[in-house]
């Protein structure tokens, strides 16, 4: 037996090397041409033994519940040989199943392999038509798809599943979460880092840019090097930035980690929906994808209750000197940062999709994962006696698109052609889903993710703005006005609140350890005044005249006055940067939060109620029955002139939308074929996080202006999104393709 592994062995070296040796010679004689034509031949030659072996070889099965080729000839032959990916051997020396896949037999290489251009002409004569080639891998993916869809019956659902679920949910958990982690922050960030109005709607928009750019390439490396090895990566960039960013202190590297935060994250949908629809059969699918769906409601609910319970709770700060502070909202990042960290840990346990192992022509790899799924589920339903019956599943033909950049090569040229090839499979991926079968379904999807999303995140980041406005309305509606007033050797050491002052003069007054929010003075006169420790916010001096006064300890210079003159007056120890006002009144932000948890608790009915309908009544009438009555549901945004009113429409809205989102999430997976699944969701996905920037952009700023035109658009998107959605196949009761 060891005799004959290592003739195998040789003859393997023997046959790579003569192909080195063709590829040489014929450089030489036919140039660049025959070049690339020995290249492939050398690589092609190697799948001509594993058809010939099939036949050759049936499959028998061990007493261990292996699989094995055996054959009366086997220990003569000098094919045999144990395979390096199965594990264990019987005493005749069989062949495993999957061991050295395309090694050609000895015979083949003869004759064709003797060199010169007569001989290249002879290899080039063997290859197969692209065309034909791709038939036959789609006859085999069709085959795969049928039989991979028996074996799933027959593995069940059970332990495994829901354990995958867990893991996976908390996956799509971190997503939910980094949705929400810039818009509770923003408030306290701004203040902290001094941000402008540009600067503010830039960091609230950044995490959608990196998410679209994370959802692309992830999506379509995920078909490419699997979907547990990309989601890892991902997360790990997602865990990585996000905790540097609670430390940072610059506005601009905190940008950068969000940024990057983002584009770790924005895979997790992709893969996620993917990942866990190649374990579920095809009478579980729809259901358990919706089920799914609920972790990203939990992971709003998450980031809401946190916000609530830490970034207003300012002594949790610290801070080193005026140059590093750690205030709360900084600790409020950080704890966002656990859902992503908890996905990494509990994924390392998880297998590989055997599907997508499969679809590769891994077939020990694929088998092994599923009799996992099968034993894990029968002893969990107390049947460990149960055996995986199955011993052969169908792999489908690759079409050898690695390049092959031997031992020889330079380490950089040889990681640059592996990413050189990468990228180029990709590209084929993505042009494929625009292929004449897949365009006319991709374009419908692009349009109905596109339309809904314009209007969801454009209505739900909307929303909370219409309720601060409705706020800040009745705030100024309070607010005091003094005109002319003048006020001579009076201490101030109290707070000034919600105040305007109008052509005032101060004359030897003292503002001792005092707090201003949202006073205005203008045109007035400050004559031999006193500040010391003043703490300010929406406090402006404008158009006023300082005489020899004196700033002692106060964050008045240069970020509160406008257009004043200052006339032998003097700064010390101004406050650096600026300050968080530790007296602000939080019930604005705890009502922000409260309308946040309560929009995201309410979609709780809607998933409840996909999940349970999503087989019975098919994906196409969920998808478009519910885009319709939330395009309904958008007219009543017109009568909600109050907070509770807001609420209650905005709990309303959500509850209907998310039953569109679940069934189209469930129907994109099921559109495209595993070795396009992801790469396509992923692209999808990016367009749905352009639709996001596009509507929160363009509904902002109609925020005091008028209600009618961010409603109109929205019931627009939704109407166009559901009349589109019934013009997409239905896919319930299909096997997964």
């Amino acid at each position: 037996m060891e005799d004959g592994y290592q003739n195998r062995t040789a003859f393997i070296k023997g046959a790579k090397d003569i192909a080195k040796e063709v590829k040489r010679q014929a450089s030489k004689k036919v140039g660049r041409s025959a070049d690339r034509v020995s290249d492939q031949y050398s690589k092609r030659s190697y799948n001509r033994f594993e058809e010939d072996d099939d036949d050759d070889y049936p499959t028998q099965v061990s007493q261990d519940g292996g699989y094995y080729r055996g054959d009366s000839q086997a220990a003569n032959d000098d094919e045999g040989g144990h395979s390096d990916s199965t594990e264990g051997h019987d005493e005749d020396d069989e062949i495993y199943e999957g061991e050295y896949q395309g090694i050609p037999r000895a015979e083949s290489g003869k004759g064709s392999l003797a060199g010169g251009p007569g001989s290249v002409t002879a290899g080039a004569q063997q290859f197969r038509d692209i065309g034909v080639s791709e038939a036959e891998r789609r006859k085999d993916q069709e085959e795969l798809a049928q039989q991979y869809e028996t074996i799933l019956q027959e593995c069940g659902h059970g332990k495994f599943q829901w354990s995958l679920y867990f893991v996976l949910g908390l996956a799509l958990m971190a997503d939910g979460v980094e949705i929400f982690v810039v818009g509770f922050v923003l408030p306290s960030a701004e203040k902290d880092m001094c941000l402008s109005e540009p600067n503010k709607s830039m960091l609230g928009l950044i995490v959608y840019f990196g998410m679209m750019v994370g959802a692309f390439l992830w999506g379509a490396l995920a078909d490419r090097i699997g979907r547990r090895q990309s989601l890892l990566i991902s997360l790990s960039i997602n865990s990585v930035f996000s905790f540097f960013s609670s430390f940072v202190q610059g506005y601009s590297t905190f940008l950068f980690c969000r940024l990057l935060s983002g584009v770790g994250i924005g895979g997790s949908i992709p893969i996620v929906f993917s990942y866990y629809s190649e374990f579920l059969s095809q009478e579980k699918r729809g259901e358990h994808l919706s089920w799914l769906c609920m972790f990203w409601m939990i992971g709003g609910i998450y980031a809401s209750a946190m916000a609530w319970a830490i970034i207003p709770h300012y002594g949790w700060s610290f801070q080193m000197g005026s140059a590093y502070q750690f205030h709360s909202w900084r600790v409020f990042v950080l704890v966002c940062a656990f859902p992503s960290v908890a996905a990494i840990a509990s994924l390392s346990a998880m297998p590989e999709s055997p599907r997508f192992y499969l679809e590769n022509g891994k077939h020990d790899e694929g088998w092994m994962i599923l009799k996992q799924v099968h034993d894990t589920n029968m002893r969990a339903k107390g049947h460990p006696e149960k055996v995986f019956s199955v011993t052969t599943i169908k792999t489908v033909k690759q079409m050898d698109e690695l390049v092959d950049t031997g031992t020889d090569t330079p380490v950089l040229k040889r990681y640059r052609l592996k990413i050189m090839s990468l990228s180029q499979q990709i590209r084929n991926n993505i042009v494929a889903c625009f292929s004449p079968e897949y365009k006319r379904t991709t374009f419908m999807l692009m349009a109905v993710w596109f339309t809904m999303s314009f209007s969801y995140y454009g209505l739900t980041v909307w929303f909370p703005d219409m309720i601060k406005y409705i706020q800040k309305q009745e705030y100024e509606s309070r607010t005091k006005t003094f005109s002319k007033e003048r006020v001579e050797h009076i201490t101030f050491n109290f707070t000034l609140e919600n105040q305007v002052h109008l052509e005032g003069h101060y004359f030897n007054d003292k503002f001792l350890n005092l707090k201003m929010k949202s006073m205005v003075f203008e045109d007035s006169v400050f004559e031999e005044c006193y500040f010391e420790d003043i703490t300010s916010t929406h406090t402006i001096f404008r158009n006023c005249t300082f005489i020899a006064s004196l700033f002692y300890n106060t964050d008045l210079f240069k970020y509160r006055m406008v257009s004043c003159k200052l006339v032998n007056s003097t700064f010390l120890h101004n406050k650096e940067g600026c300050m968080l006002d530790f007296s602000d009144d939080f019930n604005n932000a705890y009502m922000i939060y409260f309308v946040n948890f309560l929009g995201t608790l309410a979609v709780l009915p809607g998933n409840i109620v996909s999940a349970l309908l999503m087989d019975k009544i098919g994906r196409l009438r969920m998808l478009a029955g519910s885009s319709v009555i939330s395009c309904v549901s958008c007219f009543f945004l017109m009568f909600g002139n109050s907070e509770s009113g807001m609420i209650a429409l905005l709990c309303l809205f959500g509850g209907i939308s998310i039953a569109s989102w679940n069934a189209l999430d469930v129907i994109t997976v099921e559109l495209y074929p595993s070795d396009k699944r992801t790469t396509a969701f992923g692209f999808l996905n990016a367009l749905c996080k352009l639709a996001a920037v596009l509507g929160i952009s363009i509904f902002q700023s109609f925020v005091g202006i008028t209600k009618a035109v961010p409603i109109l658009f929205a019931a627009g998107a939704l109407a166009a999104g559901s009349f589109l959605a019934t013009k997409l196949p239905e896919t319930r009761g299909l096997v997964l393709q």
